[in-house]
């Protein structure tokens, strides 16, 4: 250039002196372009939980293990997380092998919201603000709903920019290093074949979480997330009941009509007593498909009952109970007719008497319908 322009030339020095003075946001975005300058140089606002379920963020991961599927193939698993952001505390997860999908993301809210009967595992509640990514999962209407009923408000990420998620991003890469790591079909270390199925792994994945994740203190020496979750003694925020988060959540909905032996659904029988009142009616479910022994039967968008199957959810309703709700509906339904029947009677014998007045005024002359009933006096 200095030739072309007949200056002279500068020297190294020179050179190495204007360039060192160079600031370093400026070479990143003219030699690595806008997304690399946005990464490392773009001022970041990061919302900052002010106290437990403040905010909570959700997110997918495929983790970095191989695991053998029911017909023998390898596949990696998907893991969607639901974190508190104040404590770094897990309220809810879902492992499978499906990709992320708006059933994952409300199957995981409803472990996170609802009470989990286990004393190790406390968190639970109704978020303030849900933390997302612009997942098409987390931008579906479902969703969008299941904020508005339950007073969540969304909050998204903005594109391409994932830095406000670093508590979330943070969990996946410690499942990684150390939970992961030291298991059989972990990518990252060659040699090792898969030997652990989907089972097998979530029940390990349940152990570290409530054993090391939940009651590790980080780095800075600070409380575990188990410790600060609990943290000042709040009560959280919870749905009026389980059926009515299930109606909001659980996205996986069929329609079935009860038959006589209960209700069929994917080649099993599902039956309660209360259903003995139902029969021939179609009733909506609701399941969870991690757990299939029992299904939660809607009538006209009202809870019913929850149906078991025996196959299943090893239990059995005794043959005395269901020949109990037999005799009882019966019954009731003979209660009902009798008093229909009744109630016709009635009705009908008040028409006749209706129908004899009518004849019997239209029987009476002109002149004895004006004559008096009343019997008068000369004196008068």
């Amino acid at each position: 250039m200095a030739e072309t322009l007949q200056e002279r030339k500068p020297s190294y020095a020179v050179v190495r002196r204007i360039v060192r003075s160079l600031p370093a946001s400026m070479l990143m975005l003219a030699h690595h372009g806008n997304k690399a300058y946005s990464e490392g140089f773009d001022l970041v606002h990061r919302r900052e939980a002010l106290k437990p379920n403040s905010i909570w963020q959700v997110d997918h991961a495929q983790l970095d293990i191989k695991l053998l599927r029911d017909d023998g193939s390898v596949a990696k698993p998907w893991l969607t997380i639901v974190i508190d952001d104040y404590s770094r505390a897990v309220a809810g997860y879902f492992l499978g092998f499906e990709p992320p999908s708006s059933l994952r993301t409300t199957l995981a809210l409803r472990q996170g919201i609802w009470r989990k009967g286990d004393p190790h595992w406390e968190i639970c509640g109704i978020p303030d603000v849900l933390y997302t990514d612009n997942g098409s999962d987390f931008r579906s209407k479902h969703l969008e709903q299941v904020a508005a009923d339950l007073k969540i408000r969304l909050v998204f990420s903005m594109p391409g920019q994932p830095q406000g998620r670093g508590r979330i991003e943070r969990f996946f890469r410690t499942v990684n290093e150390m939970f992961l790591c030291d298991l059989d079909g972990y990518t990252a270390r060659t040699g090792r074949k898969p030997t652990l199925t989907l089972d097998a792994l979530e029940k390990q994945f349940h152990t570290f979480l409530l054993e090391v994740y939940h009651r590790r203190q980080s780095s800075e020496g600070k409380l575990s997330p188990k410790e600060r979750w609990e943290r000042g003694g709040f009560l959280p925020r919870m749905p009026d009941s389980v059926e009515q988060l299930d109606l909001l959540l659980i996205h996986e909905v069929r329609t079935r009509k009860v038959r006589t032996d209960g209700i069929h659904f994917h080649n099993f029988r599902y039956l309660s007593l209360t259903l003995a009142a139902y029969v021939g009616e179609e009733v909506t479910l609701r399941f969870d498909p991690r757990d299939m022994g029992e299904v939660r039967v809607f009538y006209r968008d009202r809870f019913l009952c929850r149906a078991i199957s025996a196959d299943l959810a090893g239990q059995t309703v005794p043959l005395r109970e269901i020949l109990n709700a037999r005799k009882r509906r019966r019954e009731q339904l003979r209660t009902i007719i009798k008093d229909r029947l009744k109630t016709v009677d009635t009705l009908l014998e008040f028409k006749r008497g209706m129908q004899r007045e009518d004849l019997h005024a239209s029987t009476v002359t002109p002149g004895e319908s004006k004559r008096s009933k009343l019997k008068r006096y000369f004196n008068e």
